[in-house]
């Protein structure tokens, strides 16, 4: 018998495995993947059971409900919805639409862990353009399209240092790029988004059709677990998008809970502004303590400590805290519930008081 190993694609050797970094061990607040620290929305649950009583039966594979609701929310065509699991899985289906071997991808870097895993996964070439002060460098990011770019994403605000492209910029980037190159609008976090110079791209996307949103129920929303994202995008795009969807990818559980979600707006934006105000309390403490966080537009904030990173990760977890350590970089710190803010505001003040380290400015 042969012993050999089946041939695997040679590209696969160098991507990482998706969300494995993190450390193993016990921890008593969860804010290293920017969930939501709500339990889902009222109707939600009852929307699950329901659904899952039909366990045995295939879900809708149109997800049909779910997309006539968002349709008639966003005010646009049901045929420019197309869903997928999570925002994360459609950003796969759009790379599966677009690239190839060959064609380019650009993003900004550093941004959200996704996007080079998934270009490397398609065959296309990676183009990472770096920050400006952890924001996106919108003029570098036009100068690096070339004959073969076929997307670009750009992630507003920005996983993970939460900061945020304003509309004049990105309306000016926007007339750069060539009319046959897709641009996402990766928006994951729109629902936190308070500076009114923050564009909805859905309001860009009407004007432009090489303008994809994506957009999820796992933030604001609070249904991470059950995996629902989707896209807004002209027909030609988002026909494509259910073209390379996986077959059944959304659940029937999940799509009756992201239907009871969006029925409940109201609680959902009275949550949304409690979380906003958390925020907006752990951003003032830090930077009285001396740190130089960035101003953040989603419901997490960032830490740019460099060759530090690890440290303060580790010490996060020793206090009980589960955060996005970046080594070399920054950590990144959901906001979580009052209790677990203010563990995290403790470990920052004792880093800080025992290590004498400068904070970093982006």
């Amino acid at each position: 018998m042969s012993r050999m190993s089946p041939r695997l694609r040679r590209v696969l050797a160098d991507i990482p495995s998706y969300g494995t970094s993190r450390p193993c061990g016990p921890v008593h607040h969860r804010l290293a993947r920017n969930e939501s620290p709500y339990p889902p929305l009222p109707g939600v649950l009852e929307a699950v059971a329901a659904a899952t009583a039909a366990g045995n039966r295939y879900p809708d594979p149109a997800c049909t409900l779910l997309t006539r609701e968002l349709a008639e929310h966003f005010g646009v065509p049901a045929s420019h919805v197309a869903t997928g699991t999570g925002s994360v899985g459609v950003a796969q289906q759009l790379l599966q639409a677009t690239c190839g071997p060959g064609d380019e991808v650009v993003y900004a870097w550093r941004s959200f862990e996704a996007y080079p895993i998934l270009t490397g996964i398609s065959g296309a070439t990676p183009v990472a353009v770096p920050t400006i002060g952890e924001a996106h460098d919108l003029k570098a990011m036009a100068s690096a399209v070339s004959s073969r770019t076929r997307l670009i994403f750009v992630c507003n605000p920005n996983n993970p240092t939460g900061t945020s492209v304003h509309r004049t910029e990105l309306e000016a980037f926007l007339d750069r790029v060539p009319g046959d190159v897709l641009v996402v609008l990766d928006e994951a976090y729109r629902e936190f988004v308070r500076d009114p110079r923050v564009p909805n791209g859905i309001e860009l996307y009407r004007e432009r059709p090489n303008v994809c949103v994506l957009r999820t129920f796992s933030k604001a929303h609070g249904l991470a677990g059950l995996r629902v994202g989707y896209a807004i995008a002209h027909e030609p795009v988002a026909d494509a998008l259910r073209k390379t969807a996986v077959p059944f990818g959304v659940s029937q559980p999940a799509q009756d809970a992201a239907v009871a979600s969006l029925r409940a707006q109201q609680q959902m934006l009275e949550r949304i502004a409690s979380l906003v105000r958390e925020r907006d309390r752990v951003i003032e403490a830090l930077r009285t303590q001396g740190w130089t966080t960035p101003d953040s537009e989603a419901n997490f904030v960032w830490l740019r400590l460099d060759g530090r990173s690890a440290e303060f990760g580790a010490d996060c977890h020793e206090a009980g805290l589960a955060v996005q350590t970046i080594p070399g970089e920054g950590v990144r710190v959901t906001i979580g519930a009052y209790e677990a803010n203010d563990t995290f505001l403790k470990v920052a003040d004792d880093f800080l008081r025992r290590t004498g380290v400068e904070p970093v400015h982006g």
